[in-house]
This record gives C-alpha cells, structure tokens and sequence, in this order.
C-alpha cells in the first residue's frame, strides 16, 4: 500500500458493517462502492466477494459462502488465504458498528477522491490533509477536524477552484488590471463589421430578427403556465442548434439547418425517454403521438429511422438532475464545457428543491432565505457562467396566478421572483390567448390573410435589442414541439411590419 490516502480503520469498518448487514449494498442511492475504494489487493478481494455473493442473491454472507465462492477463483483464493482472511472478517464484523458506518464511508470515499486527485492529476493535497505529517499534532487536529466536517462535493470543490484560480491567473486573465476606455475600440468595431453580435439561429420565424439569435454570453428566459409548451420550445432551439438537420413537412423534405454545435439540455422534471420522444418529433416531424403509440403513417417510420442516424452523430448531450443544488448545477455546467465543448445550455425549469433550499440555508449559517431570493441566487449564478466561459444558456420558470388577469405579461408574471429578470438578458412569456386576444385580432387575421394564432409569446425584456413590449403571435404544433411565429404586434396589437432575419452558418455535410 504505497499510496498515503488511506485510513485503514475506514476500511475495516465497511468491510465488517457491510458484511454484517449486506443490504447496505442496496441503498445505491445513498452509498456507492468502487474498485477504486481499495488499494490493497487483499481488501479488494473481501470486499468483492461479499459484494458480488449479494449481487447473486445469496442471503446471508457467512465466512463458508465466501470460502466457496473462492474456490473456483484460485488467485483471489491464494491472496484471501494468505493474509488469513477468515481471521480477518471475523475480527471486522466483531468490531464494526452500524452505527458509525456513515461516518467512515465517508472517510473511505474522501480517501478514495484524494487519492485519485493524487495519482491522476498528480496534486500535492498536504494542505488539505498530510498524513505524513508526524511532527506538528496542532495542524494535524486541524485538518482531521476540518475533512471530518467538510463534505465530498465541498473538498472537491475547493480543490477545483484552486484549479480555476490558477487557470485565470495564467490563462484567462481574469485578475488583470482595468483599461482606458478608447482601447481597443476601433478593433472592437471592425470586428462587428465583419462579424455582427449575432448567435445561432433559434426556431421559428421573427424570432431571430428580435433576438439575433442564441448569443455566447447570454442568458435568455422564456416562461409560460403549465402545458403551454416551454419545454417543447425548448426543445426545438436545441435541436436546431444541435442536430444540423429535420425534415421541412410542408415541402416534405430533409433540410440542413446548419453545422451542429455542442448542446447540452438538463432536465429537472423529465427523463431521458421523455425528451427523447419530443426530440425525435421535432427533428422528423412525425406527430409524438405516433412515436409513443408506435403507429406511423406512410413514410413515417423511414423519417424516424433517418432521424435516429442524425442524433446518433448529434453533438447533443442530455443530463437529468430532479433534485439539485447550486453547486450541481454549476458542476454539470462546467464539466460539460471541459469535457463536451458544450457551448450552448437548455435547463428546462428553473425552480427551488429541497437539495437547493438546505444547500443555502446550510451557507447562511441557519438562515432561512425566501424562495425569490434563491431563484435570484440561481439566475446571478448561471449569468455568471454565460461570461466566465462565454456559453449561452437559456432557462425558463413557471408563472404566479397573475397570469390569467394580467395586461403586461412582463416579469411581474414570474413564479417565485420578478428579480429574476434583473439578470437575464432576454426574457419572454409564452400564454395561451385569450378571448379577449381572439376578439381584438380577429379583423386584423382577416385582413391580411392570417390564420388565428393559439400561442402568444411576450417579450418583455431584450438587451441591446430594439425589439421588446411586442407579441410573437404563433401557431403551435404541440405534437411536433413546432411552435412558430406569424406575425408581430406591439402590445396594444398593433401590427409591426418586421422582416424574418435569416441567420446563415456553415453548412453540414450530409449525414
């Protein structure tokens, strides 16, 4: 055992309470085990055996199970007998206790994390914990008392924002100094010549004339009731982002919408069957309803299989995360830009849970913050990491019962906190119409030739956009998550003559 991060008491303890009490190996959702966890071969092999003699159902571990599972393994066999392994269980199970069991799988895991810091990234972690120190017992105290009352996810966090705070001394610069104001002007202007301040294209007709598509380093809201569509809007942005082509129903062929970019969509409220489903309907434009009920039209089963090819080779990655905190959700965010190159990010629903409600309060020393002021918290966070790593995210929340009464669909309509809109840089609300919406569009539909619109989208909020206090008036196909915009009116529905900017990006091969 040539590695230092090992505390052999840890390990004796889940040896013994794991195979005293063996139905702690089901509770996975609050204990897991790897390899990793053992250095030495010999423990490797007690562990395994127990583990995988559960694992085939046998009921009760007893020292004969164990010897007879080994018998057929002769190597595990030679290394178990020689370090007199019945002796040595026997002795784990006399001296375990159950209840201090969580006390050292945690000990056992913050091992396991410093040690593969250690030996992957060859870090130096003394200063967190120097097991070699023999000489100083006040900070040896110190830091066994701080790692007993630190958390996995807050050591390995400190250790990343060391990461991060040497990368931004070295690389992103993110400590410099400040500048004179006219440097760099004429180069910034130049540039916007030959490069306007223009994202990927979004779905939908209009909607990229008033947003200018996804722009890197913004952070875009859309919120609706539920069952409006929020999260099948959100589906079609990221698929037209992330897939590089769907099939055009009304000319009824494939079209390429560009070169795909890495796309990540966390859902708090769905699986991935679930997005899944609604992808596929958006890309083949085959009805939902005919994918769940596996009954196709003519035709459509080839459009299905044709667009299981194309999110095959899609740089779209999915991550379900039903109850988070903050820091999960920065986790996944950057973990997904450093080992995916994500740069554009679809968090379905933005809502408080209760890993995120103990999380702050735990941060507050006790004190219990209101929901707005969280949801708050969450929308500086994600806004700041839109700048830090110039991604583009958008997000997008339930409305308050105001909703159904309301004039000004603005951010006063958000669920939990209006606050919220203070830091994005594009908000939306997407409602369903209303009689009176029916009434007052009804000569303007009929004449200019225009079908009634069921879905209304408000845009309250547009920074660096002339666009706002309008309604996208849409009409959605819900079964295919097409949501799309016919005509603008301001938000006394008065008809905007708007062109539909057409983004152009670099093209795709087709798959």
């Amino acid at each position: 055992m040539s590695n230092k991060y090992i505390d052999i008491s840890a390990v004796t303890n889940v040896i013994g309470c794991v195979f005293n009490n063996p139905k702690l190996l089901d509770a996975s959702d609050k204990y897991f085990f790897s390899e990793e966890d053992f250095v030495d071969k010999f423990h490797k092999v007690v562990f395994g055996t127990i583990f995988n003699l559960h694992q085939l159902g046998v009921k009760e571990i007893t020292l004969n199970a164990i010897s007879d599972y080994l018998e057929d393994r002769p190597k595990n066999k030679a290394v178990y007998d020689l370090n007199k392994g019945n002796e040595y269980i026997a002795k784990c199970s006399e001296n375990s206790k159950l209840t201090t069991f969580d006390y050292y799988y945690q000990r056992l895991k913050k091992m396991t994390l410093l040690r593969t810091y250690n030996q992957l990234a060859g870090m130096d972690l003394s200063w967190i914990y120097d097991p070699d120190n023999i000489f100083d017992a006040k900070k040896k105290q110190e830091q066994e008392e701080w790692l007993d009352g630190h958390n996995l996810t807050e050591i390995a966090d400190l250790i990343d924002d060391k990461i991060l705070e040497i990368k931004a001394r070295c690389i992103d610069n993110s400590l410099s100094a400040g500048s004179q104001i006219g440097e760099g002007f004429m180069e910034l202007v130049e540039g916007l010549k030959e490069t306007p301040e223009i994202g990927y294209p979004l779905y939908g007709r209009y909607t990229n004339t008033v947003l200018r598509g996804a722009r890197l380093k913004k952070l875009y809201l859309r919120s609706a009731p539920t069952g409006v569509g929020k999260s099948r809007g959100m589906v079609a942005d990221s698929c037209v982002i992330g897939c590089g082509q769907m099939y055009n129903v009304e000319e009824s062929k494939w079209e390429s919408i560009g070169k795909p970019e890495p796309v990540l969509y966390i859902a708090t409220e769905q699986d991935k069957e679930e997005v899944q489903t609604m992808i596929g309907a958006f890309i083949s434009g085959v009805n939902e309803e005919h994918i769940l009920y596996g009954q196709y039209f003519a035709g459509e089963w080839e459009r299905i299989q044709k667009t299981s090819q194309i999110l095959k080779q899609s740089p779209y990655y999915f991550e379900t995360m039903p109850d988070f905190s903050l820091k999960d959700i920065e986790n996944m965010i950057k973990r997904n830009i450093r080992e995916r190159g994500v740069k554009y990010i679809f968090l379905d629903y933005l809502h408080t849970s209760m890993k995120i409600l103990e999380e702050i309060t735990n941060r507050s020393g006790g004190v219990k913050l209101r929901e707005d002021n969280i949801l708050f918290m969450i929308a500086i966070r994600l806004k700041d990491l839109c700048n830090q790593y110039g991604v583009f995210i958008m997000t997008a929340t339930q409305l308050n019962a105001d909703y159904v009464d309301s004039e000004t669909p603005d951010q006063n309509l958000l669920r939990g906190a209006k606050s919220i809109a203070d830091k994005i840089d594009a908000g939306m609300i997407m409602l369903e119409l209303t009689q009176k919406d029916r009434d007052t569009l009804s000569d303007l539909v009929n004449k200019n030739g225009f079908d009634m619109p069921d879905i209304k989208i408000s845009v309250y909020k547009n920074r660096r956009g002339r666009w706002k206090g309008i309604y996208l008036w849409c009409k959605a196909d819900r079964g295919t998550c097409r949501i799309n915009p016919m005509f603008v009116t301001k938000w006394n529905y008065e008809l905007i003559e708007m062109e539909d900017l057409k983004i152009k990006v670099q093209e795709e091969s087709a798959f």
